[in-house]
C-alpha cells in the first residue's frame, strides 16, 4: 500500500511546474497602465478640455472626476485581491467609494426635480448619450486587463468579480472621458456619466463570469 501511495503521489505531482505568485502591486499597476493608455487615447482622439489644460478646474468637474477615479481605483484593487483568495480577505472597501459616487446621480435627480421640464433638453440628451457610449467604450481596455488578471488567478465569486470589473472599467473610462467632456452641469454628470458606470457594471456582471470560471 505504501509503495502504491508513493507512486500515486509521484504521478500527481510529476507534471507540476512552479509559477510566479500574483502580486497585488503588479495587478494594480497593470490596471493603472491601462488607464494611462486610455487617457492617451482620449487626448489623441478627442483632446482635453481647454480649462483643464490651463489648470482652471471647475469645482463640479473636479469633484465628479475625482469620485469616478476613486471608485475605479477602489474596485480595481478589490478585483486584484479577488484573483488570489485567502481566508479572512475583505472585499467590501469599494462600497464606500461607490456610496460617495452615488451622490452624483442623487444630486442630479434632486436638481432635475427643482428645474422641472427644462432640466434636460434634446441637445443635452444627445450630448449625454455620446458621453455614455464613449465612457463605456473607453473602459474596454481596463476591463480586458482585469479579466486577464482574474484568469491568471482563482476568483471564488465570478459574479461579484464580473460586477466589480464592470464598475472599475466604467469608472476609469468615464474619468478619462471627463477630461474631454465640456459639461459641468450636475444633471449631465450625475445622469449620463453615472449611467455609463451602471451600464458597464451590468455588462460585467452578465458577461465576465463566463470568462473567468475555473
Amino acid at each position: 500500500m505504501s509503495r502504491d501511495s508513493n507512486f500515486l503521489i509521484t504521478e500527481l505531482v510529476g507534471g507540476l511546474e512552479p509559477i510566479r505568485p500574483l502580486r497585488f502591486s503588479s495587478g494594480l499597476g497593470f490596471a493603472l497602465a491601462g488607464l494611462g493608455v486610455t487617457l492617451g487615447a482620449v487626448a489623441w482622439l478627442f483632446g482635453f478640455r481647454t480649462d483643464v489644460l490651463a489648470g482652471n478646474f471647475d469645482p463640479v468637474f473636479l469633484l465628479a472626476a475625482g469620485l469616478f477615479f476613486l471608485l475605479g481605483l477602489a474596485t480595481s484593487a478589490t478585483v486584484v485581491v479577488m484573483s488570489r483568495p485567502h481566508i479572512g480577505s475583505d472585499h467590501s472597501g469599494w462600497r464606500w467609494a461607490a456610496a460617495m459616487t452615488a451622490l452624483l446621480p442623487i444630486a442630479a435627480i434632486l436638481t432635475s426635480l427643482e428645474r422641472g421640464r427644462m432640466a434636460v433638453s434634446a441637445a443635452d440628451a444627445g450630448h449625454g448619450f455620446d458621453c455614455l457610449v464613449a465612457g463605456s467604450a473607453l473602459g474596454l481596455l481596463i476591463a480586458a486587463v482585469l479579466v486577464w488578471w482574474l484568469r491568471r488567478g482563482a476568483p471564488t465569486s465570478p459574479e461579484r468579480a464580473g460586477l466589480l470589473t464592470g464598475i472599475a472599467a466604467g469608472s476609469f473610462g468615464m474619468f478619462a472621458f471627463s477630461l474631454h467632456c465640456q459639461y459641468n452641469d450636475i444633471i449631465h454628470i450625475g445622469l449620463w456619466h453615472g449611467l455609463a458606470v451602471a451600464a458597464t457594471a451590468g455588462l460585467g456582471r452578465l458577461v465576465i463570469p463566463r470568462l473567468i470560471r475555473w
